[in-house]
């Protein structure tokens, strides 16, 4: 069972949590137009983690922050590790002017080839990572990409993974409803694959920049692999992952060259009519307790088409539609013992097994939703040890040198 201090904080967390969305209620049902097209990616009673672009010492990762989209809220927080041991021979490119590159909040300006002979040499020695795109929690209604829990959450899948981490902000519940949230992570991949395509553009002609270059994102372009891409979702995040992968399984040729090769759904936001034992029996679980969920869904749904089997909520609802399941790419699925939505992720999970998708679930005793994700829990040994397991089992299909590593 989960220590006594965190039993006591898990009551002030539900109530300040139930305030919070009964507060967003109020307020959406004072403007029931919804006026606010450009929306909200971040509340402002968040802590957010340091401005960007910034480089840590301490986990060697770099970060920094971009608004992709002019006509609404969607920002990205890209992060990027810096080379391992055996690619010392790529340096930290700075100016004269710089801090030291190991200084806190550093500005980072990528790493270049050291003594390259012409820029074809300069490209090939350039470090291709895959791509992770995550989509933090927050129910749909609160939590944010750079949010402190969620900056420390990435930077360590990127340094464990060896990737790069490309956070969205997606905009959030009431003042955006569905499928706003849904449809930014369509459009960050859109973007991912746009990055990838101007960038062989702008090589045209022997290395001169030339259309679109001035649009490339150079940490994307330089250093990423754009056919290794995993979708980590993190609760309602995990909603949003899934449904970005069912989009891509459908239409591939519109993400090009983005290529889904794993899903990981941590501790999934779903939901349904039929009540699963879970969802009996620990419906007044620790931190987010049923009512308080049902509360976020009708903040996300509008009156008119909320139901516990939307789309949205239930991955098997009948009629759903999509693609079929045996074209889903491998997924693994993390669950938390005392978390009432572990049963339907479970059954999730079994589903894609019984079509021979690569679909395990990790089960971590003695924890509840968000363990591994939440501030008070990011330290935790269950914490550290999922961010492990997450790579682990990530590296089978992002290895370049073939599926030699195991779960």
């Amino acid at each position: 069972m989960p220590s006594v201090g965190v039993k006591i904080y898990s009551v002030f967390f539900k109530l300040l949590l139930r305030h919070r969305l009964q507060s967003l209620a109020a307020a959406d049902g004072a403007a029931p137009d919804h006026s606010d097209a450009f929306g909200v990616s971040c509340r402002a009673d968040e802590a957010t983690a340091p401005a960007n672009p910034a480089f840590s010492a301490a986990d060697g990762v770099a970060s920094k922050d971009l608004h992709i989209d002019p006509n609404s809220a969607l920002s990205v927080r890209i992060f990027l590790p810096t080379p391992p041991p055996q690619h010392a021979h790529l340096l930290l490119h700075r100016r004269a002017s710089d801090p030291p590159a190991g200084a806190a909040g550093a500005p980072y300006r990528g790493y270049l080839p050291h003594a390259v002979s012409s820029p074809r040499a300069a490209a090939s020695a350039r470090r291709r990572l895959p791509i992770v795109v995550q989509f933090h929690g927050g129910g749909f209604v609160t939590g944010s990409n750079c949010s402190a829990s969620n900056d420390a959450f990435c930077r360590r899948v990127a340094k464990f993974c060896d990737a790069i981490v490309v956070a969205v902000g997606y905009r959030l519940a009431p003042e955006s409803p569905y499928p706003a949230a849904f449809d930014d992570g369509v459009r960050v991949l859109r973007w991912i694959a746009k990055q990838a395509n101007l960038a062989m553009m702008s090589k045209v002609g022997g290395g001169v920049d030339t259309f679109g270059a001035s649009s490339v994102e150079p940490w994307i372009a330089a250093h990423g692999d754009p056919a290794r891409c995993v979708l980590l979702g993190v609760s309602s995040g995990a909603n949003i992952a899934d449904f970005v992968t069912r989009k891509t399984v459908e239409d591939s040729k519109l993400f090009a060259p983005v290529k889904i090769v794993a899903q990981v759904l941590m501790y999934p936001f779903f939901i349904g009519s039929v009540p699963t034992h879970s969802e009996i029996r620990l419906a007044n679980s620790y931190f987010y307790d049923k009512s308080t969920c049902l509360l976020a869904w009708r903040l996300l749904l509008s009156e008119k088409e909320f139901s516990l089997d939307h789309p949205a909520a239930n991955p098997l609802a009948p009629g759903r539609g999509g693609p079929p399941l045996k074209c889903m790419p491998p997924t693994l699925t993390i669950i938390a013992e005392h978390d009432w939505m572990r049963d339907r992720a479970i059954a999730y999970s079994e589903e894609l097994r019984k079509v021979n998708v690569d679909a395990p679930v990790l089960d971590y005793k003695d924890t509840v939703h968000e363990f591994a994700t939440l501030d008070v829990f990011l330290k935790t040994p269950q914490a550290q040890a999922c961010a492990e397991d997450i790579a682990i089992w990530m590296k089978k299909y992002i290895s370049l040198r073939g599926h030699e590593f195991s779960y």
